[in-house]
């Protein structure tokens, strides 16, 4: 069992790593012989033998010995040729589970907020009403901006896990409550725009309202439908149509792209998410043309076909679009406007209350022990 268990870890890594069996070999200074006999579960390696593979893979040896967490509710649609599915994967299921271990040793579990939204009369399922019913069920007023996506999700039993993988095809997943969730998982590899982030998450959460009926992980397939729908709901989530509305009257006077990029600052949303509820608005109007054009007359540049789409018709605007990278969003928000707390607030408190050990923290947030101890000598400036 044991040497199935390690086999299947150094596969699933070497894989993520795009590494061969001859490339991993080389690096751990061992034969390709000696490598390909662990891997197809023919001899059970040394302890010093597998220091030396998890040095060349470049993570914990506990991660090559310890059984992977299966989760089953899933909502990962991914492209085939994405390669990182089985890693991430294992990485979330041990995330969740560093997260409901905490929460447990601290007694500081939140209820999830999502059972009491209950379905619409007859069964309606529209994501703009939706929307509205959710942000009543957090406690936000009908025109409020979200300030703190991250903190809104997690002080209502959401789950908010970062990942980061250099991938333009991989923005997130979601996790339901019957595998340790509900939790939006987002990547915040550095050339997606924060802006993507903080739309992905609300996206995630859409798909955990809308269609949890849908979560099976061995379902890969986009359903362009329910990413429609998802779209939808993450857009009135954010910039509820009341709100945008009185901040559109209030930029009255402005130039159309200085508009635009005010409201997406007002809301952290995308330029293209501000633009799309204006077509959405006003049928009829090219407003993709007339941003593309003032802004070029602005700025002195003129967008390419990869920074702004053409005259995207409301039906186009699906999750399988690619966002631009982050270089290339203007006036694009920090990382600092998308920041996941409560993990790390777990962590301080479980130090604090002798539940765990400095060198569990940093396991559990994936620092360097050495990190860890600054991190932990950063928590005496407090009040």
């Amino acid at each position: 069992m044991e040497n199935e268990i390690i086999a299947g870890n150094l596969l699933r890594l070497r894989k993520s790593k795009k590494l061969t069996q001859q490339k991993l070999a080389e690096a751990s200074g061992i034969s390709r012989v000696g490598y390909r006999k662990i891997e197809n579960r023919e001899s059970k390696p040394r302890v010093d033998t597998l220091k030396a593979i998890a040095a060349a893979l470049e993570v914990n040896i506990r991660e090559l010995v310890s059984p992977v967490r299966q989760l089953s509710h899933v909502r990962f649609r991914s492209q085939k040729t994405f390669n990182n599915r089985e890693q991430i994967l294992a990485e979330i299921g041990e995330k969740l589970e560093n997260y409901s271990e905490l929460e447990s040793l601290l007694n500081l579990q939140i209820d999830n907020k999502l059972t009491k939204i209950k379905p619409l009369p007859g069964g309606k399922r529209d994501p703009k009403e939706v929307a509205d019913q959710v942000r009543k069920q957090f406690k936000l007023t009908a025109d409020e901006p979200i300030v703190n996506i991250c903190g809104l999700l997690e002080a209502n039993g959401v789950k908010v896990i970062s990942v980061r993988r250099t991938s333009e095809n991989f923005f997130g997943l979601s996790v339901s409550a019957l595998d340790g969730g509900p939790a939006v998982i987002v990547n915040i590899w550095e050339r997606i725009p924060v802006e993507r982030w903080i739309f992905s998450a609300v996206h995630e959460l859409g798909h955990l309202i809308l269609h949890l009926p849908a979560f099976d992980v061995r379902e890969i397939d986009e359903n362009l439908e329910e990413e429609k729908e998802a779209n939808l709901f993450a857009s009135y989530f954010l910039m509820p149509q009341e709100a945008f509305v009185r901040e559109w009257k209030n930029t009255y006077g402005l130039p159309l792209s200085g508009r635009v990029l005010k409201i997406k600052r007002i809301f952290k949303v995308s330029y293209k998410t501000v633009l799309y509820r204006l077509h959405e608005n006003i049928p009829g109007m090219n407003v993709w043309k007339l941003f593309q054009n003032d802004y070029r007359q602005r700025y002195g540049k003129t967008l390419t076909s990869k920074e702004e789409p053409s005259a995207l018709e409301a039906s186009d605007y699906s999750g399988s679009v690619s966002e631009e990278c982050k270089a290339h969003e203007p006036g694009n928000l920090s990382p600092l406007d998308f920041q996941c707390e409560r993990l790390w607030f777990l962590v301080r408190k479980g130090i604090e209350a002798g539940k765990i050990t400095l060198s569990r923290g940093a396991e559990v947030l994936g620092l360097s022990l050495v990190n860890m101890r600054n991190l932990s000598r950063s928590w005496e400036v407090g009040i």
